[in-house]
C-alpha cells in the first residue's frame, strides 16, 4: 500500500448504509482481528463515534444531514506490515442525487473524483427503481400509444451509469479500453435483505442488468461483493437488546464473489489498497 494512495471515494445516495459501514468497518479495524488494522489514533472521529453508541445499544445511527461532509484519516497496517493512511469519508447523500438530477458537480468533489485511486459505490437493490425506460420498453411498443399515456422516467440504473459517466470524465478518464484506475469495487448493501444466497455480481445482473453490463464493459476488472454491515435490521427508536448485549462488532458480513460469506469487513478496503499497489 501507498502512502500517498490512500484515499477512498466512498459513493453512495441517501439510505445506503453508509455510517453503518463506517462505523462498523472502524470498530473492525480498532478490534485487529481482520486482514486490516487500525496503527495509531485517528482524527475526525465525531460521527462515527455517534454511530457506534448508537450501535452499541442496538439501535441504528441517525440518518447524516443532508450538507455535512466529513473526512476522517485513519492509519492502518495489514497483515504483511504494509501501512497507509486511510481516508473514510461520512456525508449526506442528497449530495450524490443532487449531482444526478443537476448534472453537475461541486467543486470539492471534483476533487475528491481526482485524487481518489479507487472507487466504492454502495447500491442498495432493495430500493433502485427499475421502472421502464426507453433502454427497458423497445420502442415498437410505444407505436400507436395514447397521448395519455404516463410520463417514462429514466430508471434508476441509468442513472447511476450516468453518475458514474460524469465523474470518469471529469477524472479524464479514455475508456478506449478497459479501465485500471480508478479502482472500482461495487457494495450491494442491506444484504440481508435481499433474501438470496446467490453470487453478488449474479444477483446484480438479474436486479440491474443494464448497469452490471456497463461495469463490466468500462472496467476491467470490478469487484462486486455483498455487504450487510448490521446482518439485522434496527431501529432507531427501540433497542434490540440482543445486539446490544453482544455487540454490534458480532454482526456484519462481507459476500465475496463466490457466494460465501466473511465477517471482515476490511476486506474491500484491502482489496482496494492493494490492487492500488500494482498499478
Amino acid at each position: 500500500m501507498k502512502r500517498n494512495d490512500n484515499s477512498i471515494l466512498l459513493i453512495g445516495e441517501a439510505g445506503v448504509g453508509k455510517t453503518h459501514y463506517g462505523a462498523q468497518l472502524l470498530k473492525r479495524l480498532m478490534k485487529g482481528d481482520g486482514r486490516l488494522q487500525m496503527d495509531g489514533a485517528a482524527t475526525n472521529l465525531a460521527p462515527f463515534e455517534a454511530a457506534m453508541e448508537c450501535l452499541n445499544e442496538g439501535m441504528a445511527a441517525d440518518h447524516t444531514p443532508t450538507k455535512t461532509y466529513v473526512e476522517s484519516v485513519w492509519p492502518i497496517v495489514n497483515v504483511g506490515g504494509s501501512k497507509a493512511e486511510l481516508v473514510w469519508p461520512d456525508y449526506g447523500g442528497e449530495q450524490v442525487k443532487a449531482m444526478s438530477s443537476t448534472r453537475r458537480i461541486p467543486a470539492a468533489w471534483r476533487v475528491r473524483v481526482l485524487s481518489a485511486p479507487a472507487w466504492i459505490l454502495l447500491v442498495r437493490l432493495q430500493q433502485a427503481r427499475v421502472s421502464d425506460d426507453i433502454f427497458s420498453r423497445p420502442l415498437n411498443e410505444l407505436k400507436g400509444a395514447g397521448s395519455d399515456n404516463r410520463e417514462v422516467q429514466v430508471s434508476d440504473q441509468a442513472r447511476l451509469i450516468e453518475l458514474l459517466q460524469m465523474f470518469l470524465y471529469v477524472r479524464g478518464a479514455v475508456c478506449t479500453e478497459p479501465l485500471q484506475s480508478p479502482g472500482l469495487c461495487v457494495l450491494l448493501s442491506c444484504w440481508d435483505e435481499l433474501g438470496t444466497s446467490g453470487q453478488p455480481a449474479a444477483v446484480l445482473q438479474q436486479r440491474l442488468p443494464m448497469f452490471a453490463s456497463f461495469l463490466a464493459s468500462t472496467w476491467a476488472d470490478p469487484l462486486v461483493l455483498g455487504l450487510s454491515a448490521l446482518e439485522r435490521p434496527l431501529s432507531a427508536r427501540n433497542r434490540d437488546p440482543g445486539y446490544a448485549s453482544r455487540g454490534p462488532e458480532q454482526f456484519g458480513y462481507i459476500v465475496l464473489p463466490d457466494g460465501e460469506r466473511s465477517p471482515d469487513l476490511t476486506l474491500p478496503i484491502q482489496h482496494l489498497l492493494a490492487s492500488g499497489t500494482e498499478h
